[in-house]
Order: C-alpha cells, then structure tokens, then sequence
C-alpha cells in the first residue's frame, strides 16, 4: 500500500479519536496542555499497537484466503466507515469529559477496535506494517492532540464532521482496494 493511501487510511482512523478529543476538550474551562498531550499518547499508542496485532493475525492465516483478502478488506474497512457514518449522525452521546485512567482506557480500546480491523486488511495486503503503525500513531497523536485544544477553542461544532469524514474516507479506501484486486483501476 502505497505512503498516500496509508496517510489517508491514518486520517480516517484517527478521526473517532479527534471526534473524542474534541468531546473531552469541550468539557473544561481552561486549556490543559498535559491533558491534551495525554490523549495524544494514550489515543496514539493504542492506534498503533492494534494494527500490529492485526497484522499479525492477518498474514497468519493469508494463505487460507489469499484469493478473497481485498473482499474482507473490503467489507471490514465498509462495515467501520459505516459505523462511523452513522454514529456521527447520533446526537444522543454522553459527554465524559475526565482524562483519567478509568475514562481513557476504555475510550482508547473503543475507538482503536477499527485500527485492529484495518491492521487484518493491512495483512492481507502485505503492506509495511512499520511504517502504517508509525503513521497511525503519529497523525492519531496529532489529531487527537489538537482536537482537545479545538473543543475547548470552538466546542461541539466539528465532532460529528470529523467522524462523517474519518468514515467516508475508510469507505472509499475499501471501495479504491476491490477497484485495483478486480482490476478496474
């Protein structure tokens, strides 16, 4: 996979973290620096480490399904783009805004799900898995980084765009893979 489609696949997976981010950063008076910076590490780590993991498991079993992979790649990267489609559009979600362990962890695990399912396509693909987990973290740092300061700058405003577009853009990616296996790019 070339560095563009990896940059953009980072983009699209780093965009539910923004979206929380944003949701965290809404909910102080004052800017913390140290809170933005732990949303970065922790969001960051976590969309890095979950690829890995499915990477490895994905190229553990390519074999068995060698000649269906841009399929699941497919279906995968669809099913999460979806997801995060329609849950940009709910506006019933509660806002938690604490930067604690017991808050943060279970936010991290939630929103890296869909980095663990993009690292099994990133296997079957046979992509650099060095430099898609170092791109992952680092745009999901910065996203999520700076979507702490922009809640507390401009509040609610931009948290369900950024999921709608994180989520466009894993669909098409899914959509760019079948194009290119099925040969019609």
């Amino acid at each position: 996979m070339e560095t563009l489609n990896l940059i953009f696949m980072a983009i699209g997976l780093a965009m539910d973290t923004f979206a929380v981010s944003i949701c965290k950063g809404m909910g102080h008076a004052r800017m913390n620096w140290v809170n933005a910076l732990k949303a970065g590490l922790i969001f960051g780590s976590f969309q890095a480490f979950m690829p890995l993991l499915g990477y490895w498991a994905g190229s553990r079993f390519q074999n068995q399904i060698e000649s269906a992979d841009h399929w699941i790649a497919f279906g995968l990267l669809g099913f999460i783009g979806g997801k995060m489609i329609v849950e940009s559009f709910r506006h019933d979600k509660p806002m938690d805004c604490s930067f604690g362990f017991r808050s943060m962890f279970p936010l991290a695990i939630a929103t890296s799900i869909d980095a663990l399912a993009v690292g099994i396509s990133l296997g079957f693909l046979q992509t650099n898995i060095v430099k898609a987990v170092i791109l992952i973290g680092s745009v999901t740092f910065l996203f999520s980084f700076a979507g702490v300061k922009l809640g507390h700058v401009f509040g609610s405003r931009f948290s369900t765009k950024a999921e709608l577009i994180g989520g466009v853009i894993l669909v098409l990616i899914g959509v760019k893979i079948v194009l290119e296996h099925t040969q019609i790019l």
